[in-house]
């Protein structure tokens, strides 16, 4: 099996999570862009070349209203302020992925970082591959999931109200997820409360920016704290681990006996 092959098979698993919900939501952007007189080949193309997930769906409303491109350059760097401190997580990893750089740089959706922070890369498969395939192939699921819809929205006549909460429900899904794989949850319980302050301080038109700010800030305070706290708890749990090994050990010793 060559490199590239064992590193896409590797990464394959770990974005079926993301498949499901990019399929969907995906489907619900086509579905919403079709539906404004766009044709599916201007939802794979905005789907190949733009790929900014909420803001795509933004977008939709955008493209069919009277709103100055002033107007609509602070709303794309409003909705997606929060890729900055993506980014900026990711500087040392990036540097060092080659040709891969700049489509990592291009491809960080909220999915696909949460992806390249928790996923450990197996120790047989090439490490850029390995991310750059994560990246991709949450790429293709988005513009599959657009091309189908929007082919589905030509063909069939439906009320699409609501549908666009898919996305909503798939940000839920993977604050579950981390919730329940992270070693602590004092980063997303700083996150909740932040955002809730500034949503009742600065209204929910305004809140996004302060609260990313100062979340970034707190996080930033509390890193050294944070650290040690998961390595102790990694190393107890590795301890608890052995010591559950030795002990299975040495029943199948006495049994034996």
């Amino acid at each position: 099996m060559n490199e590239k092959m064992k590193a896409l098979k590797a990464a394959f698993p770990y974005t079926i999570p993301v498949m499901l919900g990019y399929l969907f939501i995906g489907i619900a952007f086509g579905v919403l862009f079709e539906n404004k007189g766009y044709n599916f080949l201007w939802a794979v193309l905005m789907s190949t070349l733009v790929y900014a997930g909420s803001m795509q769906y933004v977008a939709v409303n955008l493209f069919t209203g009277s709103i100055s491109l002033i107007s609509v350059v602070f709303i794309t760097f409003m909705v997606n302020i929060r890729h900055v401190f993506y980014g900026l997580s990711m500087v040392d990893k990036f540097k060092k992925m080659g040709k891969f750089k700049f489509y990592m740089i291009f491809s960080l959706t909220d999915e696909t970082y949460s992806l390249l922070c928790l996923t450990d890369v197996p120790k047989d498969v090439n490490h850029n591959l390995f991310l750059f395939f994560i990246a991709i192939l949450n790429q293709s699921y988005w513009i599959i999931g657009s091309l189908i819809g929007s082919v589905a929205g030509s063909l069939i006549t439906f009320n699409s109200e609501g549908i666009d909460f898919a996305m909503t429900a798939l940000f839920v899904v993977i604050f579950v997820e981390q919730w329940l794989s992270a070693k602590s949850h004092i980063p997303a319980v700083t996150g909740i409360l932040i955002s809730l302050i500034c949503l009742i301080t600065f209204g929910s038109s305004s809140f996004l920016l302060p609260s990313m700010i100062i979340i970034l800030l707190v996080l930033t305070l509390l890193r050294k704290k944070l650290d040690v706290k998961i390595n102790t708890e990694i190393k107890e749990q590795n301890d608890n681990d052995l010591e559950d090994k030795h002990e299975k050990k040495a029943r199948e010793e006495y049994l034996e006996c």
